[in-house]
């Protein structure tokens, strides 16, 4: 099951759901006016425009507001969001329809590959219905990961019109009417408001479109008023500098206007306006409640800043709100693997950060790996995706440290207040965090999981949440076989394979779904790894205390596997401050002393043996263990893998 959001007006427009999945609010929401030149509104369009018509310039003043229609789609990863976007481009006429029509929209290497949405696309779609053209400007969002029953809420709350789909109807077990009856219990939406399609085949998909103009009313949108428009996202071309996708809230913009931008209060110049259809099609003007590009011969990425209003030269209005910030949830360590690459690595970095502001970057450094960055992400799925991204695109390889999750300490003292600004500081660096005696607190961040599950797995599943730390908190039956449970999860529990292993336990039938649910107090420790009483920073990690046993001699015996032997012995071993809880010891390479002993005396045995031994100590105090980078790239990555 998916649904299909719609932008019911740009107040309570659903494109923070699919830029920084959060919403914008607080937009004022005008009534609609009539456009410059009465002929815009009163007039129907003289001629419908379809995939023909692309090389000429397309007049959209022929578009009234109440003809247009914003929407978005809204899916669980591999529900088929981009093939029902195939599908409404061949309906529309903006692509001809043939069977190489796959992932028409996911233009990255990643996104194929992959067979998921990774960076949103937007196309202005011409549909022609009970006489009427319509503009439908459609956004295919990325694939999210575990938030879909959140999405909903959320863009419940914003008052949004959702248009339930049912997709893959022509699979041999699907089961339509099941699906219905739990769409209608979980969601409150009657089943007969819910369209049953295959993406696929294109059956019953026209059904969407149609739905799209009934159910979703047009923006609420001024076009008199001074240009206002929003920008949601923008790519840089090395021959016409940035080209940024806007959404127009009021007013127009045509070639030739100057438009000032309220974030960096500099002046341009428009060259070009246009609408995706799904390439580039230039326009003569763009109205508000459209969609489309602007070119205004920016020179850098950073100066069409997501989120950025742009309007008139001398006709300032008050900025839109823009999007509310996204909050990272999963933390890793980015090195080079030669640090004669860091240069080329930040500029790498720098380039897809614009492109997607949802990443923090801090400056990091580390005594076995160099100079690096510490990135955050919104989720493990994300991390991949980014990191993929930087090999495909970029060229780059990286050592990527063990995923961490934000955590946050409440200091003791007045002096320690003082010294940090704040009672309350986050560490996102474990090799940061604060002893014991300068906090009252730890706090660890939890998410409300949602498992639905065949009722035959339901014990298997529950053993895992309780190994996690998982606390229940509802269950219910969603129909005959199926069962909804409810619980809160440490996030540090699931956020490396906790999704595999539920998969694994359910024969792939379990879904997971996860909401932001705050912080809570936890017993947490920092554990050090020592190699011969030295500690190495790159591998300490935060732990619950009841796990630390475990996650620290885990570590130890992959590093045990990971050392080169030296001329002497190794101690590895895992620390909660001076208390060792977990060791394993790499044998020291030995020679044979007694080979040349051919009988004779025990004392002289035992002469030559203790030599060897004492001069194994004194090499040990003055030898020095240095971790090799592939043994770091070996510990980390299996790590992650497991």
């Amino acid at each position: 099951m998916w649904t299909l959001a719609g932008q019911g007006c740009w107040r309570r427009s659903a494109l923070a759901a699919w830029a920084t999945r959060a919403v914008r609010r607080g937009l004022p929401a005008p009534r609609p006016a009539p456009t410059r030149g009465a002929a815009a509104e009163s007039k129907p369009p003289d001629r419908s425009y379809s995939s023909a018509d692309r090389k000429e310039k397309i007049d959209m003043s022929r578009f009234p507001v109440e003809n247009t229609r914003n929407f978005s789609i809204i899916a669980h990863v591999d529900h088929g969001k981009s093939t029902l976007a195939d599908r409404l481009l061949e309906l529309t006429g903006a692509i001809d329809k043939t069977k190489n029509n796959k992932q028409v929209l996911d233009k990255l290497q990643v996104e194929r590959e992959r067979g998921i949405t990774v960076k949103a696309q937007t196309a202005s779609l011409f549909y022609d219905y009970e006489g009427k053209q319509y503009l439908l400007n459609l956004i295919d969002t990325p694939g999210i990961q575990a938030q879909t029953v959140a999405n909903f809420f959320l863009a419940f709350e914003a008052q949004l019109s959702v248009i339930p789909v049912i997709n893959k109807i022509d699979l041999k077990n699907a089961d339509p009417e099941r699906v219905e009856k739990q769409i209608e219990k979980v969601f409150d939406i009657p089943s007969d408001e819910c369209i049953k399609i295959s993406a696929k085949l294109g059956t019953n998909v026209e059904s969407v479109l149609q739905a799209v103009i009934k159910r979703i009313p047009p923006p609420k949108v001024h076009r008199k008023n001074p240009l206002r428009a929003l920008v949601f996202d923008s790519t840089f071309d090395q021959y016409r500098g940035v080209i940024a996708n806007v959404a127009l809230f009021d007013g127009v913009v045509s070639k030739g206007d100057k438009i000032v931008s309220a974030h960096t209060q500099k002046t341009y110049e428009v060259n070009e306006v246009g609408v995706l259809n799904p390439n580039e099609q230039p326009t003569h003007e763009l109205y508000a409640g459209q969609v489309g590009y602007l070119i205004a011969g920016m020179k850098d990425v950073t100066e069409a800043q997501i989120g950025d209003t742009l309007y008139l030269h001398k006709q300032p209005v008050e900025p839109l709100p823009g999007f509310k910030s996204a909050k990272p949830m999963v933390f890793a360590g980015m090195y080079p693997i030669d640090q004669s690459e860091y240069n080329n690595l930040k500029s790498a970095i720098e380039k897809l950060t614009l492109n997607d502001s949802s990443v923090t970057v801090h400056r990091d450094s580390s005594l076995a790996l160099g100079a690096g960055w510490r990135l955050g992400f919104l989720g493990l799925l994300h991390m991949e995706v980014f990191n993929q991204r930087l090999e495909q695109e970029y060229n780059a390889s990286v050592i990527l440290t063990t995923p961490t999750v934000p955590y946050k300490a409440v200091l003791s003292s007045a002096k320690l207040i003082k010294e940090y600004r704040e009672k309350e500081i986050t560490i996102i660096n474990p090799a940061q965090f604060p002893d014991k005696s300068k906090v009252t607190e730890y706090l660890e961040p939890i998410v409300l999981g949602t498992i639905i599950t065949p009722d035959e797995y339901t014990g298997k599943i529950m053993m895992l949440c309780q190994a996690r730390r998982a606390v229940q908190k509802n269950m219910m039956h969603i129909d005959q076989n199926r069962i909804m449970l409810k619980y809160l999860f440490p996030l540090n529990e699931i956020v490396v394979d906790f999704y595999d292993s539920l998969k694994s336990l359910s024969s792939g039938y379990a879904s997971f779904d996860y909401e932001d649910a705050g912080y809570q107090t936890a017993e947490l420790v920092k554990m050090d790894i020592l190699l011969n009483g030295n500690i190495v920073e790159e591998l300490v990690t935060v732990v619950h205390k009841d796990k630390a046993y475990s996650a620290g001699k885990a570590i130890c015996e992959r590093l045990k596997d990971s050392l080169p032997r030296q001329l002497f012995e190794i101690a590895i071993q895992a620390a909660l401050g001076s208390k060792i809880i977990a060791r394993e010891t790499v044998k020291a390479y030995r020679k044979n002393v007694l080979a040349k002993c051919y009988g004779g005396d025990i004392t002289r045995k035992m002469k030559l043996l203790k030599r060897q031994t004492e001069g194994k100590k004194k090499l040990r105090k003055v030898g020095n263990v240095e971790v090799p980078k592939d043994a770091f790239i070996k510990v980390l990555k299996t790590q992650s893998d497991k």
